[in-house]
């Protein structure tokens, strides 16, 4: 599943990143808390370059908490100010303040040497596509300001946003890099839903989801599901059981084998099963990290 897209504003929107980014004092880098390393844009690294950095874990109600740590701690490590939130339900959102305040406490102390007055911390908030932006957005500055929605895109023009004296945000268009190699990666932004179900192969995802459960948490997903299936039975087997369960059956008696796969993709994305982290840690540091 090698997927190219690269819409002509998402071209367009990393230059004007680069353009903008001058005028802030630090960076809010947004990703999917159940894929912090699959939901990062690697083009980011190369335009933020040596700006104050604090990373916001969205979604953290619907990751593994064990796995967020390790990777609140790697990017710690990097150098960076981690932040676990649930922007959703407005949970962690003051910790977003504090660590831009940490994240630039030596510029406005220079600052402050120099005489200047002191002024609201100047942010750019970056991410790729249906990680949460609008609504972490609209939840700081307590009012629905940017438009948010369930489909990768719908940010289109970046606009500064006052949060209360102490942020002004400058949200941007999501970002996707032009292709997607790791296949990998393309099936853990599918089923997070960072990317349009119309430009992937579904029974992929399914299959890479239900193989991740059985995998990781095969009593919860045979108990959610109530199936007699074993551990290793194959994937059809699986989608037999689930959507003879579920009664999603066509004429004949035979099995749907699509309604069963958008079943599955669904509820593993909406946390319907349980709460995932699908970028495990020590499997990231092993193939990916230097």
């Amino acid at each position: 599943m090698v997927i190219q897209w690269y819409p002509g504003h998402m071209a367009k929107a990393k230059r004007q990143v680069t353009e903008q980014l001058k005028k802030v004092d630090v960076v809010f880098e947004l990703v999917d808390a159940r894929i912090p390393y699959s939901s990062r844009n690697p083009m980011i690294d190369e335009v933020i370059q040596q700006k104050p950095r604090v990373v916001i874990l969205n979604k953290k109600d619907m990751a593994n908490l064990a796995e967020l740590e390790k990777w609140a701690t790697y990017f710690e490590e990097q150098g960076f100010y981690p932040v676990a939130v649930d922007a959703k339900h407005g949970k962690n959102l003051k910790q977003v303040e504090q660590a831009a305040i940490k994240a630039t406490e030596e510029k406005f102390a220079r600052e402050r040497s120099k005489g200047l007055k002191p002024r609201a911390i100047r942010a750019m908030i970056v991410g790729i596509p249906n990680v949460g932006k609008s609504t972490l957005i609209n939840k700081l500055a307590n009012r629905a300001i940017a438009k948010t929605g369930n489909t990768p895109g719908v940010t289109k023009q970046q606009q500064w946003i006052k949060i209360g004296k102490s942020l002004q945000l400058l949200d941007t268009p999501g970002i996707l890099w032009p292709k997607f190699e790791d296949q990998l990666v393309g099936k853990k932004l599918s089923i997070t839903g960072a990317i349009k179900d119309s430009i992937v192969h579904l029974d992929e995802v399914a299959i890479y989801g239900l193989e991740f459960l059985r995998e990781h948490d095969y009593d919860n997903l045979v108990k959610h599901y109530n199936v007699d299936v074993s551990q290793d039975d194959d994937n059809i087997a699986w989608f037999e059981a689930i959507g003879r369960r579920r009664g999603l059956l066509q004429r004949g008696n035979e099995v749907d084998y699509e309604a069963v796969i958008e079943l599955i993709i669904n509820e593993i994305r909406n946390a319907k099963i349980g709460t995932y982290t699908f970028d495990i840690f020590s499997e990231i540091e092993r193939d990916y990290l230097d």
